[in-house]
């Protein structure tokens, strides 16, 4: 079961810091709170002796003056200190992977694979084992947050940021753009999937094969449809003609839980959908709708792109 996107419900190292930061400052700004409101009850209804103590000279600098710088920087010291702790090298046996944010979706990629595995809007890593993010921005400003395992770290165009992760349990993430970045920015989503050390290997290897032929003649004709719409002049499938590098790589589209940057799920009838209708579902896009095709055609694509698992 997906975990929910909650800072207050870690499954990283990091994550699991930010927290610990969280709930101490919850805690003592309400412990504040409450002694502030109760001196000023004091101060409005209590006894004239109690009073007279709370406006003495000696009592506003100590309570006023002292004892707040003592707890901020006490408060200033620890966060620094826990924080601090979290922003480390990558370990050498840290998995490499490189993201890129673009308008409006993710481009996520393996360099140290021994092939070049390319996918979009998931990331799937091993669980337990330290991971080396490459961030990196295609046009405007990003920001990348998974809070159940990270804090967020902007992508700056031009400029290489670094974000070492570690989930210490399998799930499936959900991540988030966190800084405005024009058109359907609120649907750039993104989830990260950590699996069992064994099981990521099988996915690793299963991405560095081709895409599957397809298997019936609705499948084929998707994929002859592919071609001859010009699919592939912004998509790769890798073992065919298409070579397109501008939309997200499709080879292995089908083994994905989503399509759309987390819009919807991977499966036939979305994938019809999202060809005919996806500036209706997510406005302002920047692939073209196909509202010439008919269902029977539209069918057939779905039925191709949900077999490139």
């Amino acid at each position: 079961m997906e975990t929910l996107q909650s800072t207050m419900h870690p499954a990283g190292t990091d994550a699991a810091a930010i927290a610990q930061l969280s709930w101490v400052l919850f805690v003592g700004g309400g412990l504040v709170f409450a002694v502030v409101m109760g001196l000023t009850a004091i101060a409005s209804l209590g006894a004239e002796r109690r009073r007279r103590f709370l406006s003495e000279r000696k009592f506003i600098v100590i309570a006023g003056a002292i004892l707040p710088a003592i707890v901020l920087t006490a408060l200033l010291v620890y966060g620094l200190t826990l924080t601090g702790t979290r922003i480390a090298i990558a370990e050498a046996d840290a998995l490499r992977i490189e993201v890129t944010g673009e308008q409006w979706w993710w481009r996520v990629r393996y360099p140290d694979s021994g092939g070049d595995i390319i996918t979009a809007n998931e990331i799937r890593i091993p669980a337990d084992r330290p991971i080396e993010l490459t961030l990196l921005s295609a046009d405007v400003i990003h920001s990348f947050w998974v809070p159940n395992l990270a804090g967020k770290i902007d992508m700056i165009p031009g400029t290489v940021n670094r974000l070492t992760l570690r989930a210490t349990q399998p799930g499936e993430y959900r991540g988030q753009c966190a800084e405005f970045c024009g058109g359907p920015h609120a649907l750039m989503a993104f989830h990260v999937v950590a699996l069992e050390p064994a099981a990521f290997d099988i996915w690793l290897a299963a991405q560095r094969e081709p895409a599957a032929s397809p298997e019936t003649a609705l499948q084929q004709e998707g994929a002859d449809l592919f071609v001859a719409s010009g699919c592939g002049g912004c998509h790769s499938i890798r073992g065919t003609a298409a070579i397109g590098t501008i939309g997200p790589d499709l080879t292995h589209v089908g083994g994905r839980l989503t399509i759309a940057a987390a819009t919807l799920p991977a499966d036939a009838a979305s994938f019809a959908r999202w060809i005919r209708d996806n500036q209706y579902i997510k406005p302002n896009n920047l692939m073209p709708p196909f509202g010439t095709l008919s269902d029977d055609e539209l069918a057939a694509l779905g039925a191709y792109l949900e077999h490139l698992k």
